[in-house]
Formats: structure tokens, C-alpha cells, sequence
């Protein structure tokens, strides 16, 4: 039988602290997921089903203790995004969509880690990232506006008109709705800093304050709704509201299986499973790293993809892991994952006989639940950092963002990528390469404008500070040739290889023209500190044999000295 591992090393300690964050989780995850559930389009049920059997399956096959799974701002602007695109508006259809979308991404995590793709994170750097998450919440919180002024805005419009039309639309406003929106967004504030603030100067726990101070999204819930209830706000002054949500647990299903379907949402979902594990992988391992506990990319995969499939089958959409819910699991106390498995179990039971409490809920509350929930994703501090310290990065994050904002999400992932490995090929295409001298009478060698070093005229050394591959190749041939060329004196060349651990045929290929070029110029060329791995494979080429295994020294010291006695 299946026992997840962090199951068998439990210890009855460990029960307090994930029944206290199991809980407070399930305070911020159902007014949340319905929220989500409504950027994304689709009915609240649909979001509340995605916070069932997701949190259990991910619970038993993911590596994180305290990630919190379910639905998420990107994923649920990511899914509406897609909704869209397809032209479907039938609320059925849109649903059915829903559920097979969840089961692709599913479906292509667990593919991603039968070819162990989990390293896939690394090419997508920190600035871009934070670049088109910092968008994506611009995108959030601007669709929400409608629902909290109660304006008349069709969805998918582009972020440009979508602004436009707030400020053309702005003496619209319903007064109402507004005074609810607003008033749970001051509410929401409220709750995170000022009253933790004031709970501390009144003496209360700690732990009695971390529940307190994260029930602001059911005490806007709450208050507004029973407000609404109370005056007739729905049908006396049109405030907008939830209406029924479906009383029971979810039933299990069969996702649509449509070829055609399954080929227009293909290239969407493969985005939205990406960006759905880079963010999971992102938030896991900073919540690891404070506990030194570690995160196996390639079980996140299978952890991910069972969840998605869960809620493809219980009636859910797209799900990963999130950065707030994430943090109050964390900062609650949660040790393992049965933190979430509580949770899960809380929002079943909600499902099961609380649903009814909904119906007035308005949607003004709602979208300033998302609006404090995505706020903190703009993150201002990369950009300042990145510009401070290089500012291609910062311009790499900068693109990625506008293009986020300029088109949509999808496009300015891809463009994203394209400048994270447009940026590293550049770098490494043209590598930093130090003609080293002595140090005194030392062994250590180091870069003649950095250091004050000997060096001899008639031996060149130099350091490659980069793997040799197709794109740097003729640099380092051009850079060797036209040192040469300056320096009519060089007899010798030492490469040094300290900080090359892999050489590519094309690389090979340019050794050996080097090797050429300088025997007709009658300069000898030597490689020194190569490393094992390296030397393994040069033994299998010719390259050796042509430069000879005596012009191959095992330290820089030793080819500097053998070469000045043998002058």
C-alpha cells in the first residue's frame, strides 16, 4: 500500500502546529477560491471542487511539507484567458473545457517528469519571472475593478482598453456596489497590518493572532454578504451577487476527451502547466530553504500532475501552488502536508452544508479579495536590484512585463524565454578571457588588470572563464589570432581550462583550426588544469594525439615553469 514519506517519520508534535494552519488556510481558501473561480469565468462550485481532492493528492505524492495547492490568480487568468480564445460561452461548455484543460496539464507534468524535465526551471531567469508575474497581477487586479465598481466590462479586452474603458465608464459606477468593494478593500487592509498591531499591544498570542489577523477574507465575506441580505442590496440597488452554489460534494467524472477540443487547448495548457510548476517550484523552495528541508523538482512534477488530474476528475480546473495561501500555511505552523489535508476536509465540509450561506455573497467582496491577494505580487524590488546590478537583466524584465501587458499573458512568457536564452547565449558567446601572470613568486596566477603580476613576453597564458560550445567558438579563435597578431614576440600559448567542463565538437572543431593557425605561425599551443570529465573525452580524439599529451600540463605553475626552462 502507497505511504507517502513524509507519513512514516510523522511524530504526534508535529499535529498542533497542521491542525492550527489547516484551518487557517481553509479560512482564506474558500472566499479565495471563489474569487479565483470568477477571474477565471467560471461558477464558484467549480473553484471549491478544485480544493478538495487536489490538496490530498498532492499531499501524497509532493515533495514540499507546507506548499498550499489549489486555485491561484495566474492559473485562473491563465484558464479564463483560455476559455476565452476558444469562443465559448455556454457556462456548460466553459465548464467541460475547464475540466479537460486540468486534465492536459495534468497529464503533460507527469509527462515532463517521465523525461525528467524537472530542471526546467533554470532556464527561465528570477527578472523575467518576476516580470510577468508582476504584470499578470496588474491584469488581475484591473479585471476586478468591474466587479468592485459595477461597471460594464466585457472580458479578454486588452489591459490598454480595459483601463480605458474604467476611466470612460467611471460616472457609471453603481454607488452601492462601490461603497462594497471599497469598503471590504479598506476592511481586508485593515486586517493585515493595523489589527495585528493592535492584538500585540493588547497582549494576545501569537497564535491566536496569526488566526485572527487571516480571517480578514471571511469577515469581508460575512459582513457583506449579510449586508446585502439584510437591505435587499441585490434586487433594491442591483448589487451583484453569487446566487446559488450547488449543495455536495463533488462527483467523480470523465473530463471531455475531444481530439479537436484536446489540439486547440493543447499549446495553452503546456503554457499553463509551465508557468503553473515554475510558480509551485518557486514558492516551494523558498518555504524549504527557511527550514532546510529540500524540494525534488521531479517529484513536484508528479505531485502537480496528480493534483491537476484530481481536479480534472472531481470537477475542477487548473491548479498549483500559491504564494499567500502558501505563506500562511507556512507561517502558521504547518509541518506536513496533513496541514493540507485538513484544509481539504474543512472545504469539503463547507461544500457539504455551508454552501446555502453563500447566495447573497456580492462580487464587489470578491474582487477585493483578489485585488490585496495579487498586489503584493508587483514586485518593484527585482527591477530596482537588477537595474543597480545589470541592467540587462533589469531590461529582460522590463520587456516581459509590457509584453505581458501589451498582449497577454502567454505571449509574454514565450518572450520571456526567448530573452532568458537569447541572454545567456549572448554572455557565453563571448566569454571572459584573462591573460593571467605570476603572482610573486607564488604558484597562483591571476588577470594582469586586476593583479600585480610577471609575465613572460615570448609565453601567453590565458584563463577562459566558459564552457567551450558552438556559440562561442570563433570568439575565442578571433581573440587568440589577433593577440598573436599584437604580439610578434609570443612563442607559446597556454590555454587554461580551470573553468571549462565541457567542450562540444563545434568547440573541438575551433581547437584544432587554433592548433593550425599557430604551428604556421610557429607558436606552440598547450592546455593546462583540464578537468577529468574533459580529458576523458579529448583522449578519444585526435585533437590529442595532434597536440601531443606533453603540451597538456596538470597545472598552470608547472606549464609556466617547464616552458621558461625548456626557452
Amino acid at each position: 500500500m502507497f505511504s507517502p514519506n513524509w507519513l512514516k517519520h510523522y511524530k504526534k508534535a508535529q499535529l498542533n502546529g497542521d491542525l492550527i494552519a489547516g484551518i487557517i488556510v481553509a479560512v482564506v481558501l474558500v472566499p479565495q477560491s471563489m474569487a479565483y473561480g470568477m477571474l477565471a469565468g467560471l461558477p464558484p462550485e467549480v473553484a471549491l471542487y478544485s480544493s478538495v481532492l487536489p490538496l490530498i493528492l498532492y499531499a501524497a505524492f509532493g515533495s514540499s511539507r507546507t506548499l498550499a495547492v489549489g486555485p491561484v490568480g495566474l492559473m485562473s487568468l491563465m484558464t479564463g484567458a483560455t476559455i476565452i480564445e476558444l469562443g465559448i460561452t455556454s457556462v456548460d461548455e466553459m465548464v467541460s473545457t475547464a475540466h479537460t484543460l486540468a486534465l492536459l496539464v495534468g497529464v503533460i507534468l507527469l509527462l515532463m517528469r517521465t523525461v525528467r524535465l524537472g530542471a526546467i526551471i533554470n532556464f527561465l531567469s528570477h527578472p523575467v519571472i518576476s516580470g510577468f508575474v508582476s504584470a499578470a497581477a496588474i491584469i488581475i487586479a484591473l479585471s476586478q475593478i468591474k466587479h468592485m465598481f459595477g461597471l460594464d466590462l466585457p472580458r479578454g479586452l486588452p489591459t490598454y482598453e480595459t483601463f480605458y474603458r474604467i476611466i470612460t465608464q467611471i460616472p457609471h459606477l453603481n454607488p452601492v456596489t462601490t461603497l462594497i468593494g471599497v469598503s471590504s478593500l479598506l476592511l481586508l487592509s485593515w486586517f493585515k497590518t493595523p489589527l495585528v498591531s493592535l492584538l500585540k499591544r493588547k497582549g494576545i498570542g501569537e497564535g491566536r493572532i496569526q488566526f485572527i489577523s487571516k480571517s480578514g477574507p471571511l469577515a469581508a465575506v460575512a459582513l457583506s454578504t449579510f449586508s446585502v441580505y439584510y437591505f435587499s442590496l441585490d434586487t433594491q440597488h442591483d448589487v451583484s451577487i453569487i446566487g446559488a452554489i450547488p449543495a455536495g460534494l463533488p462527483n467523480i467524472i470523465l473530463p471531455r476527451i475531444d481530439i479537436e477540443l484536446i489540439e486547440r487547448l493543447l499549446p495553452n495548457a503546456l503554457l499553463i502547466a509551465l508557468i503553473g510548476y515554475l510558480e509551485s517550484v518557486s514558492i516551494a523552495r523558498s518555504m524549504a530553504s527557511q527550514k532546510r528541508q529540500k524540494i525534488d523538482s521531479n517529484k513536484e512534477l508528479i505531485g502537480l500532475g496528480a493534483a491537476n488530474i484530481a481536479s480534472a476528475i472531481s470537477g475542477g480546473y487548473p491548479v498549483a501552488g500559491g504564494f499567500g495561501r502558501s505563506m500562511v500555511n507556512f507561517s502558521a505552523g504547518a509541518n506536513s502536508p496533513l496541514a493540507s489535508i485538513i484544509t481539504a476536509c474543512i472545504v469539503a465540509l463547507t461544500l457539504a452544508v455551508l454552501t446555502p450561506l453563500f447566495f447573497f455573497l456580492p462580487k464587489a467582496a470578491l474582487g477585493a479579495i483578489i485585488v490585496l491577494a495579487v498586489l503584493p505580487l508587483i514586485d518593484t524590488h527585482t527591477l530596482k536590484h537588477a537595474w543597480r546590478y545589470d541592467k540587462a537583466d533589469a531590461f529582460s524584465m522590463l520587456i516581459t512585463f509590457f509584453t505581458v501587458l501589451a498582449t497577454d499573458v502567454e505571449s509574454g512568457i514565450i518572450a520571456g524565454t526567448i530573452i532568458s536564452i537569447a541572454l545567456y547565449l549572448h554572455r557565453s558567446s563571448q566569454p571572459h578571457i584573462a591573460i593571467v601572470g605570476q603572482v610573486g613568486d607564488t604558484e597562483h596566477y591571476r588577470n594582469i588588470n586586476r593583479h600585480k603580476v610577471k609575465t613572460d613576453k615570448e609565453i601567453l597564458a590565458l584563463r577562459v572563464d566558459e564552457n567551450l560550445y558552438f556559440a562561442n567558438t570563433n570568439y575565442l579563435e578571433d581573440t587568440i589570432m589577433q593577440l598573436v597578431a599584437d604580439n610578434k614576440s609570443i612563442n607559446h600559448i597556454v590555454i587554461i581550462c580551470s573553468s571549462i567542463s565541457f567542450i562540444d565538437t563545434s568547440a573541438l572543431e575551433s581547437l584544432d583550426s587554433i592548433l593550425y593557425r599557430l604551428e604556421k605561425a610557429d607558436i606552440q599551443l598547450h592546455l593546462a588544469e583540464i578537468k577529468g570529465p574533459v580529458m576523458d573525452k579529448l583522449r578519444t580524439t585526435a585533437f590529442l594525439k595532434k597536440i601531443g599529451e606533453d603540451n597538456v600540463f596538470l597545472s598552470t605553475h608547472q606549464a609556466m615553469t617547464i616552458l621558461k626552462n625548456n626557452a
